[in-house]
């Protein structure tokens, strides 16, 4: 099939393309409660063409892109090229150069089989531990081993294989009459049993707190403890302000090698990218164009080093050896969690929705469950929501020594980010 693509691209009349063949095989479990009700086998496979046109006089390039079914005959996948050729020619971007065959370093090998990572998914659900009042109500795993073949016109033909896995959880938490539901989804590569049960036990007691949770009361500014996914939302606000898409555009005026924020007083950021962080589902070689991924400071003690992105974007600012991120480290900063924990401030642990707008710095979520720290009492709150702007929070921002890792990320395990406005429950 890949072979009879590629002829038709060849004579298609497109300046360049590009082949994605990505193979899916694994398996998917639905559990009622801890109970196996349903499985099956999975074993997909999803081709994806861009073809690439330049304008007359070579000045300015289009792209198109469409899935082709494996299945498909000549006449067809002709007919879509053809289409793909026209659509690309409707399109006018400036020129860019493509990315180019490129050597990546060996990832450090991982032996796994998606047999056995289903059957430790299976123990770690059926070995949860539960209450009379919290317990697990539903759950779905997908465990999956993944193999992409990338093929361009440029004279790239890469293939590689990693593991992706999903666990999507429903937590039942019960008081007298009342009854909530709280969903959780967990992604890695193979299954992490204990970390898998630790977080759905933090899972379980957050709808018990929710349950006795009392109405957030407006205090106007207050300091803010950010933790897990919430906390990877603001170190993405940084790298998607060294994004070669955002400098080119004007989004962002982050420039190489100045300080982001010269007014900084709380802890510096320094964010790097990885190509390997354990048991992450997007451990790569290459990105989706092929380019070379490494490990690379992209922001040391607040001060910009290198930017990163696609290389359309990056070829604009003049970046010539780019690559778009998979993994990421955001180091820890100067504090232990005694120091972060400190006077009085809000723990923030579970939003119906948290983000962080890179465009404008705002961030904003709405609180299902936080836990207010007052003259050495905790008080479970919810409702309300949470504001501010990250380009007056990030000055005094203060992180952790030490870190943890959240699927794709590796960060500090607590974020501290002062005055951040509260608005009550009932405002």
């Amino acid at each position: 099939m890949i072979e009879m693509i590629k002829e038709m691209l060849q004579s298609s009349g497109a300046d360049a393309w590009q082949i994605r063949d990505v193979r899916t095989k694994g398996w998917e479990f639905y559990f009622i409660k801890k109970q196996l009700d349903q499985n099956r086998a999975k074993d997909v496979r999803h081709i994806t063409v861009t073809v690439f046109k330049k304008s007359e006089d070579g000045q300015m390039i289009g792209s198109a892109s469409s899935e082709i079914n494996p299945t498909a005959a000549k006449e067809e996948v002709q007919q879509l090229t053809q289409s793909l050729v026209y659509r690309a020619s409707l399109v006018k971007n400036k020129i860019y150069e493509l990315t180019k065959p490129q050597q990546a370093e060996q990832l450090p090998a991982c032996a796994y089989d998606v047999r056995d990572v289903s059957a430790d998914f299976i123990r770690a659900l059926k070995t949860l531990d539960e209450t009379a009042t919290e317990d697990l109500n539903s759950a779905e795993v997908f465990v999956s081993d993944i193999t992409e073949h990338l093929i361009t016109s440029e004279g790239i033909d890469i293939v590689q294989t990693y593991p992706s896995s999903m666990a999507e959880t429903v937590i039942n938490a019960r008081n007298g009459g009342h009854e909530i539901e709280l969903y959780r989804m967990f992604k890695s590569g193979t299954c992490d049993s204990e970390k898998l049960r630790k977080d759905l036990a933090k899972a379980m007691k957050c709808g018990k707190d929710r349950l006795l949770a009392i109405p957030t009361p407006s205090l106007g500014e207050i300091p803010v403890i950010f933790s897990g996914s919430d906390a990877v939302n603001i170190y993405w606000y940084f790298l998607d302000n060294i994004n070669a898409q955002y400098i080119y555009r004007g989004f962002s005026s982050w420039k190489l090698n100045e300080a982001i924020d010269p007014q900084m007083t709380g802890d510096k950021v320094t964010i790097k990218a990885l190509r390997y962080l354990d048991n992450s589902p997007y451990n790569r070689m290459y990105d989706r164009e092929g380019a070379a991924i490494r490990d690379e400071v992209l922001i040391e003690d607040g001060v910009v080093k290198n930017y990163t992105g696609s290389r359309m974007f990056a070829d604009y600012i003049g970046m010539k050896d780019s690559f778009i991120i998979s993994n990421f480290s955001a180091e820890g900063g100067t504090c232990t969690e005694e120091e972060i924990r400190c006077g009085t401030y809000l723990e923030a642990v579970d939003f119906s929705d948290f983000q962080v707008d890179p465009l404008t710095g705002d961030i904003f979520g709405e609180i299902r469950l936080a836990y207010l720290h007052e003259n050495g009492k905790v008080t479970p709150v919810s409702g309300g929501s949470l504001s501010g702007n990250m380009k007056d929070l990030r000055k005094t921002m203060r992180m952790t020594k030490e870190t943890m890792i959240e699927t794709d990320a590796r960060i500090p395990v607590l974020t501290r980010l002062e005055n951040v406005t509260l608005t009550g429950a009932d405002s």
